[in-house]
């Protein structure tokens, strides 16, 4: 069995959870209407189903089937690791992206060490980036990409996606992160970007690794704290001892 019929399933019923053909509390076809949609084996469609599960867009109900979770599309998923281009277009999101910086740097900015004293001397690319949803600044992605592995940034990559230039130009394999969250004072600069009220601001800091395990991207991304809502998607999984 072709994964990537597998993969072409679970990416339609996606699509279809999205534009919600598929709405929040409703259940999708039985297996059998689906084994028949797609012209697939029980086996596939299972597997299918299964990559859903584990993106947490469904919940299997012995007895009834598969019903469509109910997820907020304006959440960002923080325990993901995904580019802002990529939450754009999936949760079709009104946004833009202004780049306020791009430069190669020696040593880490001052900044970022607060947060990454180990990389203090490292050199790198600097970016801040804008976000904007509907016209409203939300957050500011302030990135730091080390340099090795990170040889070259585009300033029209850095306009779009750094992620989609680094895994399709330079064929670099981006595996995990580790986040943390965490509510800090920022400095005049921010909050006007920001247009905050007062100076508190809500900081999610990153470490972004390659499937190698190599460290390529620090981030630093400050957000409103009126418009950040945390929500994660944990499933239970047993341990046998």
């Amino acid at each position: 069995m072709a994964q990537s019929k597998v993969s072409a399933i679970a990416q339609d019923l996606v699509d279809k959870i999205k534009h919600q053909q598929y709405k929040p509390g409703e259940y999708l076809p039985s297996e059998h209407q689906l084994m028949d949609l797609y012209g697939a084996s029980r086996e596939t469609i299972r597997k299918a189903l299964t990559s859903l599960t584990d993106l947490g867009l469904i919940q299997k109900i012995r007895g009834k089937g598969s019903i469509v979770l109910n997820l907020d599309r304006y959440t960002f998923p923080i325990s993901g690791i995904s580019s802002f281009a990529e939450l754009n277009n999936q949760l079709g999101l009104k946004a833009e992206t202004k780049v306020l910086l791009l430069q190669k740097e020696d040593h880490l900015p001052t900044s970022f060490i607060k947060y990454f004293p180990e990389e203090k001397n490292s050199a790198g690319f600097h970016l801040e980036r804008l976000r904007l949803i509907e016209g409203q600044a939300d957050v500011l992605d302030c990135d730091y990409l080390l340099s090795p592995p990170i040889n070259s940034l585009p300033k029209d990559a850095a306009e779009t996606s750094i992620y989609n230039y680094l895994e399709n130009k330079e064929k670099l394999e981006i595996s995990y992160a580790t986040k943390e969250i965490s509510v800090c004072k920022v400095d005049k600069r921010i909050q006007d970007l920001l247009q905050l009220d007062n100076k508190l601001a809500v900081l999610v800091a990153s470490r972004n690794y390659l499937a190698d395990t190599t460290k390529f991207e620090l981030t630093l991304s400050y957000h409103r704290p009126d418009k950040f809502k945390f929500v994660d998607f944990a499933r239970r999984k047993k341990i046998k001892f």
